[in-house]
């Protein structure tokens, strides 16, 4: 396998080397002398790190996405025991669990998408709205980096090939986090999430016997959920459909019916 840098290629540059110059020295505070030198800088690195990505196919991958975003609430909110949460416990679990529940049914559903490079004259754009935007409002934009650690995950799950039983328990887990801060119900959604992890092993040894390591596998997959960001998530996948509104809020108002 190589593993060589390609970004140095002309062909792999997300920037011209102008046009990177002048960002890199807006970065630095503003430009210098030598700003339109290209040459007076040295070439970074804009591998899968720096490779700003977005969807190939956008209204149809948005389209399955923003189903399954909608299933993945209903889940939430037909949940008896978490209905009996207080409401504070219950936006705290959403706050933390929207994201990998999302992924979960992503995988369930089996949504595939491809990516590629954001133009050169779209980022630029993105990059000076932003700057005139306050720093509170700048959003990370989706990377190679992010969406490669996403469809890792994606495949590991697909591997596993999960019943629908696995993957309601597998989300019980994820929602019931008690590790969460400031729960008021703390102990109640500790106990839910131990009820969860048992009925998830009871149904892997039902549905698979004689894999005793399947359990295991599958909670070593889950807890890749954790390292997929919820803002790659919003940008890559929901930022053309909501605009410049908040995903946590709209989906605060679904959870709680504001909007009936």
């Amino acid at each position: 396998m190589n593993s060589r840098c390609d970004c140095s290629n002309s062909g792999e540059r997300l920037l011209n080397p102008i046009l990177y110059n002048i960002l890199s020295q807006m970065d630095k505070g503003g430009p210098s002398q030598d700003t339109f030198h290209h040459s007076s800088a040295p070439h970074r690195c804009n591998c899968e790190v720096r490779r700003t990505v977005c969807l190939v196919r956008p209204s149809e991958v948005c389209k399955e996405a923003s189903a399954v975003l909608v299933k993945t609430v209903h889940f939430m909110r037909n949940l008896p025991a978490f209905k009996q949460l207080p409401p504070g416990d219950q936006y705290a679990l959403l706050k933390s669990s929207w994201a990998p529940l999302f992924i979960l049914g992503v995988a369930q559903e089996h949504v595939d998408f491809d990516v590629t490079d954001v133009p050169a004259d779209s980022m630029l754009k993105k990059i000076l709205l932003n700057r005139q935007e306050s720093p509170e409002t700048e959003r990370e934009q989706p990377t190679m980096a992010g969406v490669s650690k996403l469809r890792g995950c994606l495949k590991k799950f697909w591997t596993l090939d999960l019943s629908p039983k696995e993957y309601a328990y597998l989300k019980g887990t994820t929602i019931f986090n008690p590790d969460v801060p400031e729960l008021q119900a703390g102990l109640f959604v500790e106990g839910l999430q131990q009820e969860a992890q048992h009925a998830l092993s009871e149904v892997v040894q039902l549905l698979h016997p004689g894999h005793q390591e399947r359990f295991a596998r599958i909670l070593l997959t889950a807890s890749m959920l954790q390292g997929i960001t919820p803002s790659l998530i919003t940008e890559l996948f929901f930022r053309p459909v909501i605009g410049q509104a908040n995903l946590l809020e709209l989906l605060a108002d679904m959870l709680f019916c504001r909007n009936p």
